[in-house]
């Protein structure tokens, strides 16, 4: 492909869960249409423009999000173009199910490690969001998700993929847990994804987001 025809749009997947999703959201916005709405004014002279999929889905712990994620990634990224793929997973595993974690925290985080890597094998970037608190699962969840988020960490900082982290600063934030725990003890309402957008942007995501790659002619299989 030369370089005349080569697509340089910015294709943005997001993939995660519930919160990924924003449920709880009056306006549907979440915080992936808060953060790409204040980067807007950066993207706007993007050749081919700006396309972002929020590929949420209510429920799903990492194991879930592996394994729906390439065939639904495949149909909505092009190769040549600039592919990214943000990833925001934890919160799911760590809840109890039958009186056991949903997902072994090794688990997760191999999941994770595959995600990673299977992005940049198909010429995706990858940027990783910290899991959500959820406010009214208890101190014992906030307990086993503090340590994911640290063990997600630690695997984004072997890849080298930039890891934004919110669940700390979320479950001490009174706005996100007043509002969550007003409603379905999980979801906030919109000032408490307001506050987790604020967090992904004062954690490097438009810097990120707006860093142009080169054109890559990767297959995306």
């Amino acid at each position: 492909m030369s370089d005349d025809t080569v697509d340089r749009s910015l294709r943005i997947v997001f993939l995660g869960d519930s919160f990924t999703q924003g449920v709880g959201d009056p306006g549907y916005r979440g915080w992936v249409g808060r953060v790409m709405a204040d980067c807007w004014a950066e993207l706007a002279a993007v050749p081919g423009g700006v396309t972002a999929f929020n590929l949420g889905v209510r429920r799903n712990t990492s194991a879930d999000v592996l394994a729906r994620c390439w065939g639904e990634t495949e149909v909505r990224v092009l190769p040549g173009a600039d592919n990214r793929l943000v990833l925001s997973v934890g919160s799911n595993d760590a809840g109890e199910e039958d009186g056991r974690v949903r997902v072994a925290p090794d688990a997760c985080l191999a999941h994770v490690a595959a995600l990673l890597d299977g992005a940049r094998e198909r010429g995706l970037a990858p940027l990783v969001v910290g899991p959500p608190p959820v406010a009214g699962a208890g101190p014992a969840h906030l307990e086993r998700l503090l340590a994911l988020a640290d063990g997600i960490a630690g695997v984004c900082a072997g890849r080298g993929v930039p890891f934004i982290g919110v669940t700390r600063e979320l479950a001490a934030d009174r706005e996100w847990t007043e509002q969550a725990l007003a409603g379905d003890g999980a979801h906030p309402g919109a000032g408490g994804y307001r506050r987790l957008a604020d967090l992904v942007l004062r954690g490097g995501f438009r810097e990120w987001l707006t860093e142009r790659r080169p054109a890559a002619g990767a297959a995306l299989t």
